[in-house]
């Protein structure tokens, strides 16, 4: 039965209620609502025609309805769309750990799936957690994390998030842990090189004072997403992972907006060559198609849990969909493609095109800043220049220019009033050109009206 707009829209109020969404702004601006997707584009029910300028949240690489994933879940559909991994196995979720611990950091030897990068840092913790009880340490059960760093939306997630927006409304709720400055050079009254040796001081500092209660650091790696796209300086990470093994501290990173291409490495700690403890991956591990998440740990805190069952060393966590086998299907599927496509050096090579598509964006008069790493991209509006004044909180600067832009043909979200660009990995030179050239129009319609 085809419905209409209208009719979607009045179901949508009734029944919908829409996540990080004011749902009485939402319902009073007519909502997109999408009917398929193809390449790098969404179309609406009225037949509009959108570019995916943030990959549907960051999690698709290689664009809408792609055959050969389509086929994957398909022939996995034939011949199991699911059974439980607990206390038992399937065959695309034993492969898929295989080729996860081939491409990633050489530490990580073992993998434990969910479904959603949330899910993977709320695992990373406990284990992280019990690893040191296990080893007769159970006083080191502090957690250390970034100020303005954002993990997932579950209550240990939230707990070692950092953005008071999102996770001041539930301090009741969350375990206390400390928190350290991410470098931001943008915000920071100094030099590059003296922001990073700041933050790294800092750290140290609170290292020397707890790392006897700390059982591990968990970090964004090179660019903290929702946080506004922060980019580390160059060599602030592999300190970071110095510091870890100086004081014995667990090095946890949270790779699900940063893994699988999108900063132009296939993990965004190769960067630096750092050698994580546990590793969380999600968004873009199934092409965009599937919920499947991961958390890969290495043999030594593998090891830890590993004893008779009078042991009670036994990990007790795992969710009904945990090693889905249609989502791990489509995930090897994807990664084979990965592969096919040379999608890393696509990457590297459309990150250049798109430095130089950002270039004229210094001359508008309320861009302060654009980071980019890969083809993860923030610009920073801000009321006045020079003085790199932000505008009132309540001027919803971003949300203006993203519905402007939306207006012009692409769909994309603000992180307050940093205007993200995520499209997906394998966007053309052509596609992505026009996309900044509407992202150029929007901030200039919207600012400088």
């Amino acid at each position: 039965m085809n419905h209409t707009y209208e009719q979607l829209l009045e179901k949508n109020k009734k029944y919908l209620w829409n996540p990080f969404t004011q749902m009485k702004e939402y319902l009073q601006d007519e909502p997109v609502i999408i009917a398929r997707g193809k390449g790098v584009k969404l179309i609406d029910v009225k037949g509009n025609e959108y570019y995916d300028g943030n990959a549907s949240v960051w999690l698709n690489p290689l664009g809408h309805n792609r055959p050969e994933l389509n086929q994957a879940i398909v022939e996995q559909l034939n011949q199991i769309a699911h059974s439980t991994l607990l206390g038992a196995a399937n065959i695309p979720a034993i492969l898929l750990a295989e080729r996860l611990v081939q491409i990633t950091p050489g530490r990580l030897q073992k993998v434990f799936y969910s479904d959603s990068g949330a899910e993977a840092v709320e695992i990373g913790l406990k284990m992280a957690f019990l690893y040191w009880k296990h080893r007769g340490r159970p006083e080191k059960q502090l957690f250390l994390s970034m100020k303005n760093g954002y993990h997932g939306d579950t209550l240990g997630a939230v707990s070692v998030g950092g953005i008071d927006l999102f996770h001041q409304a539930f301090d009741r709720l969350l375990f206390p842990t400390e928190k350290v400055s991410y470098p931001y050079p943008y915000r920071f009254e100094g030099t590059v090189e003296e922001c990073v040796e700041a933050c790294l001081s800092e750290l140290q500092q609170k290292l020397e004072e707890k790392a006897d209660h700390i059982a591990g650091l968990i970090v964004e790696p090179m660019v903290q997403g929702a946080g506004g796209m922060i980019m580390m300086p160059s060599g602030f990470l592999s300190e970071v992972e110095k510091l870890c093994r100086q004081y014995d501290v667990l090095l946890l990173v949270d790779e699900v907006a940063t893994g699988f291409g999108r900063t132009g490495k296939m993990f965004a700690s190769e960067h630096e060559g750092i050698e994580p403890d546990i590793m969380m991956v999600g968004k873009k591990l199934t092409g965009g198609y599937l919920p499947v998440a991961a958390t890969l740990t290495s043999d030594e805190i593998y090891d830890a849990f590993y004893g008779d069952f009078q042991e009670a060393k036994t990990f007790y966590h795992g969710h009904s969909y945990t090693g889905n086998q249609l989502g791990c299907a489509v995930a090897l599927a994807n990664l084979d493609l990965y592969e096919k496509e040379n999608v890393i050096s696509h990457v590297q090579e459309m990150s250049k095109v798109v430095e130089r598509a950002f270039r004229r964006f210094d001359e508008l008069a309320h861009v302060g800043e654009v980071r980019q790493l890969g083809l993860m991209i923030g610009i920073e509006l801000v009321k006045e220049k020079q003085s790199k004044e932000p505008y009132p909180w309540e001027e919803a600067m971003g949300v203006k220019v993203c519905r402007k832009a939306r207006d012009l043909g692409m769909l994309t979200r603000p992180l307050g009033d940093v205007v993200t660009f995520m499209p997906p990995l394998v966007s053309t030179e052509s596609e992505l050109k026009e996309m900044v050239d509407i992202l150029y129009r929007a901030i200039a319609e919207v600012t400088e009206g």
